[in-house]
C-alpha cells in the first residue's frame, strides 16, 4: 500500500504539520539531576525534526510533579533556557514541537525529587509499584499526601504556568499527559481516587481535574496549542477502574467545546473499547492515533479517515529520519532495548540516518 496519505500536510489548531507522521513522547532519562535538558537532548530532537510534529517527552510542570530519575521539567529559568536550545534546533530544521506535561503524582520516589518537594495524589493511597532510582536502585513509590482543594488549585496553576513557560521556551504547544497512571489518570482511577467531593465518585467528577487543567492551559496559551493524550483502560502504575468505558466516555464529553488542537489516543487496553472509533465519533478535533502501527497500517488509518495522523514511538528510537525512510520505502532499523534509559549518547543519538548508513 502507498504511504502517500502520511506525507500530506495538515493543520491541527495553530500547529502546522509538514506531514502526518508524529513522534510520540518517550521518556529516555537523559536530563541532568536538576531536571534540566542536556546537549544530547538537543541533538536527539534535532535529528528527528522532519516529523510532522514532535511531542517531546513527559516533562514536569513543577518540582512536586517529578517522580523518575533524569526526567526533565519546565518550572525553572535554567530548564526553560535549556529547552529553548532544543526548540531552536528543531525549528531551524523546519520542525514543529510541543512538550508533554507530565505530573507523576503518587508515582514517585523521594530519591528522584528535589528537597522540599511533595508527593501528592487525589487520596492518600500509595501505588503498588516500584521505580528506578540512581541512588538506591529499585525503590517503592512514596505514600502520597491527599490533595486539598488548595493543592488542586495550586497544581492546576502549575500546569498553567508550565504552558506559559513552554511558549517562552519556544514550544509550539503543550500536550497533557493523561494516562499511564500519572496524576490526571489517578484522579480518574477508582482505587487511587477515594474522594467524596466534586473530584471523586462519579466518572464525570473523576475527569474534572483533567478538564480544569486543560481549561487553565487553554486560557494561558490558546486552546489551539493544547492537546491531550489518553489510553482507555490503561492499568499501568496500579490503576484500577471497574468501568473504563464509562470513564472514557466521560472524558470525551468533557472535551466537547474546548476546541483543542488534537486528541492523542492510544489503542484501548480492553477488548470492550474501540478507542479509535469512539474518539473519531465523539471528539470534534484532530485525532492522532498511537500504539503498534507500521507505515502501511498507519497510512491506511489516515487514508480511510479514521485518523488525521499517526504517532510512532519505538520506530523513532532507531530511525531519526523515519519520515524519509517511510517516503522511500526503506527498511526500518531496530532499536536496542538495553540502552533505552541509560545515560549517554549510546542508543540515543548514535543511530545513523539512511544517508549515513549508505555512506
Amino acid at each position: 500500500m502507498t504511504t502517500a496519505s502520511l506525507l500530506k500536510a495538515a493543520e491541527f489548531g495553530a500547529l502546522r504539520l509538514r506531514n502526518r507522521i508524529v513522534m510520540a513522547p518517550m521518556t529516555r532519562s537523559r536530563a541532568d539531576a536538576a531536571a534540566v535538558p542536556t546537549s544530547e537532548m538537543v541533538d536527539y530532537y534535532a535529528q528527528r525534526a522532519s516529523a510532522g510534529l514532535i511531542v517531546a517527552e513527559g516533562t514536569s510542570p513543577s518540582a512536586d510533579g517529578l517522580g523518575y530519575c533524569r526526567t526533565p521539567a519546565i518550572y525553572s529559568a535554567e530548564q526553560i533556557a535549556a529547552w529553548r536550545q532544543v526548540t531552536d534546533a528543531v525549528h531551524a530544521r523546519g520542525g514543529q514541537i510541543v512538550v508533554q506535561l507530565m505530573h507523576c503524582g503518587r508515582v514517585a520516589s523521594r530519591h528522584n525529587k528535589p528537597a522540599g518537594s511533595r508527593t501528592l495524589g487525589p487520596s492518600a493511597v500509595p501505588a503498588q509499584t516500584e521505580l528506578f532510582t540512581d541512588v538506591a536502585g529499585m525503590a517503592p513509590t512514596e505514600a502520597p499526601e491527599a490533595m486539598s482543594r488548595e493543592d488542586i488549585a495550586r497544581t492546576i496553576a502549575d500546569y498553567r504556568q508550565a504552558a506559559l513557560n513552554a511558549r517562552a521556551a519556544g514550544f509550539d504547544g503543550v500536550e497533557l499527559h493523561c494516562t499511564s497512571g500519572y496524576l490526571p489518570m489517578q484522579f480518574m482511577s477508582e482505587n487511587a481516587n477515594q474522594r467524596d467531593d466534586e473530584y471523586g465518585g462519579s466518572a464525570d467528577n473523576r475527569v474534572r481535574f483533567a478538564r480544569e487543567v486543560l481549561l487553565a492551559m487553554s486560557e494561558a496559551i490558546g486552546a489551539e496549542r493544547v492537546g491531550i493524550r489518553f489510553c482507555p483502560a490503561n492499568r499501568f502504575n496500579d490503576i484500577a477502574d471497574s468501568d473504563p468505558a464509562a470513564t472514557y466516555s466521560a472524558l470525551l464529553r468533557s472535551l466537547r467545546g474546548l476546541n483543542l488542537a488534537y486528541l492523542h489516543i492510544m489503542r484501548a487496553h480492553s477488548s470492550r473499547i474501540d478507542a479509535f472509533s469512539q474518539a473519531r465519533a465523539e471528539f470534534d478535533g484532530a485525532l492522532i492515533v498511537n500504539d503498534g502501527f507500521e507505515p502501511d497500517s498507519a497510512a491506511d488509518m489516515v487514508a480511510s479517515g479514521q485518523a488525521d495522523a499517526v504517532s510512532f514511538a519505538r520506530h523513532y528510537i532507531a530511525n531519526p529520519d523515519l519520515v524519509e525512510r517511510i517516503a522511500g520505502g526503506a527498511t526500518l532499523a531496530e532499536f536496542d532495548r538495553k540502552t533505552l534509559y541509560s545515560p549517554g549518547p549510546q542508543g540515543y543519538t548514535d543511530y545513523p540516518s539512511l544517508l549515513e548508513e549508505m555512506a
